[in-house]
């Protein structure tokens, strides 16, 4: 997983082996596997969060990251989540694009989030009802 998550990300900066290993320790946090791709969330308190997803880059624009977020939603409402949210780069209008489709709003902004490699990038939050 770390290695697909650095062929995708610079900022916000990509997970280490021993981060993702911490994350899916933990008894919240369920990943879910796709050909080309990977999602992580967990569930606490009813709440879904999409910690972090990535597609190989060779292998968007296919559905995969789509496939992902609905499987994402599903596992959500499987665990008791009624409520799911993220944040995006403000810089990554092609994520945004993609949680829009799948029913997420934007609903609140966090400044100067990401940061990494001499830049900053706002965040957008983003949620919607489970």
């Amino acid at each position: 997983m770390a290695r697909l998550h650095a062929a995708c990300f610079t900022l916000p900066p990509p997970w280490s082996e021993a981060e993702f290993a911490a994350t899916l320790a933990g008894r919240f946090a369920f990943v879910l596997t796709r050909p080309d791709g990977f999602l992580l969330g967990q569930v606490v308190a009813g709440e879904a969060e999409l910690l972090t997803i990535a597609v190989d880059p060779l292998a968007r624009r296919q559905g995969i990251g789509r496939d992902l977020v609905q499987g994402f939603l599903i596992e959500a409402r499987a665990r008791g989540a009624e409520t799911a949210f993220l944040e995006v780069s403000e810089a990554n209008p092609g994520a945004q694009a993609l949680y829009a489709a799948c029913g997420f709003a934007p609903t609140g902004r966090r400044r100067g989030y990401y940061r990494g490699q001499g830049q900053v990038e706002d965040a957008i939050l983003m949620g919607r009802a489970l």
